[in-house]
C-alpha cells in the first residue's frame, strides 16, 4: 500500500555529500516508497564520488553560490522532466576555517557567505524551478530545531538558520498566488554527520544532547530525514510555512535531575 502516495513522483535532492548526510537518509527513504529521486551535488567531483552511491540515479551538478549554474541546472532539469513534485534542500555552510570565535567576532565575509549558501539558495532554487514544480509540490528545507539558544559550539549559523525558517512563510506566500506548492522545514536536533563533525565543539555538544533526550539516544539522522519524506508527501498536506521540530523531546528535558546532579559533583 502507498500510503505517503510518493511512487513514482520526481523529487529534485540538494545536498547529497555522503552515506551520513541528512540528504541521502533522505533519499534511501524515498526509494523505499517508490519515488524518483534526481540529485544535484556541488561539483563534478563530487558527482564523481557519489556515482557508485547513486548508481542509476540522475546526477545534475550546481554550485548554489552561482546564479548562472542555478539557473543552468533549472534548465537541464525542465529539460529532462516534465514536472517535479518536490525538492530537498540540505545545503549549509559556515567558514569557522580560523577558529570558533565570539559571535561579536564573526565577519562580514564569513556571515554573508553562510546567508548565501544556507539560506539565499533555498529562495533562488524555488524561484529557478517553480514553472517545472507541480501545483502542489513540496519543497523541504534542514534547519535547526532552535535558533534562539545561543549554542556557542554552532557559531553564527543559528541566526542563518533562522532567516532560512522566516523565509517559509514568505515563499508560501509568493507562491500561492500561483499555485498550491507548500514549503515547510526539518528543524532538527543534534546529528551526527560528516558536515557536524568539522564544526568545532560540536561533539561535545552532541555528548551533552544524549543526556538530556529523555530516552538517552541520540536523534538519529534518519528519524529527521523520515520527517522530511512526510513533509514531501500528500499526506502532509495541511502543513504549512512551518518548521517541524526533530528532536527526541531534548527541548523538554533540560532540567533533567542526572544532569544538574553532574553540575553539582
Amino acid at each position: 500500500m502507498d500510503f505517503l502516495q510518493l511512487a513514482n513522483k520526481n523529487i529534485l535532492i540538494f545536498g547529497v555529500a555522503n552515506r551520513k548526510s541528512v540528504a541521502y537518509a533522505i533519499a534511501k527513504s524515498l526509494m523505499e516508497c517508490g519515488a524518483n529521486p534526481i540529485f544535484v551535488v556541488r561539483s563534478e567531483k563530487r558527482r564523481e564520488e557519489l556515482q557508485k552511491l547513486l548508481t542509476g540515479y540522475e546526477i545534475f551538478v550546481c554550485d548554489v553560490e552561482h546564479q548562472d549554474q542555478i539557473d543552468r541546472v533549472a534548465d537541464e532539469i525542465s529539460g529532462r522532466f516534465s514536472v517535479i513534485d518536490g525538492i530537498v534542500h540540505s545545503i549549509a555552510f559556515a567558514d569557522y576555517s580560523e577558529g570558533m570565535k565570539s559571535f561579536h567576532e564573526t565577519t562580514r565575509r564569513q556571515f554573508l557567505q553562510a546567508i548565501d549558501i544556507s539560506c539565499f539558495s533555498f529562495i533562488a532554487i524555488a524561484n529557478a524551478l517553480k514553472d517545472v514544480l507541480a501545483k502542489n509540490a513540496s519543497v523541504v528545507t534542514i534547519s535547526i530545531s532552535t535558533t534562539k539558544m545561543a549554542s556557542e559550539s554552532y557559531g553564527f549559523m543559528a541566526p542563518v538558520k533562522a532567516a532560512l525558517d522566516s523565509s517559509l512563510a514568505f515563499l508560501a506566500k509568493s507562491f500561492s498566488r500561483f499555485s498550491e506548492v507548500r514549503f515547510n522545514a526539518v528543524g532538527a536536533g543534534l546529528l551526527k554527520t560528516s558536515a557536524s563533525a568539522g564544526i568545532p565543539g560540536y561533539v561535545d555538544a552532541y555528548l551533552f544532547a544524549e543526556q538530556a533526550i529523555p530516552r538517552h539516544r541520540g536523534l538519529t539522522t534518519q528519524e529527521a530525514a523520515d520527517t522530511a519524506v512526510f513533509l514531501l508527501s500528500p499526506r502532509s498536506s495541511g502543513i504549512q510555512a512551518q518548521t517541524l521540530i526533530v528532536d527526541a523531546g531534548m527541548s523538554t528535558n533540560y532540567f533533567d535531575q542526572n544532569i544538574l546532579k553532574k553540575m553539582s559533583e
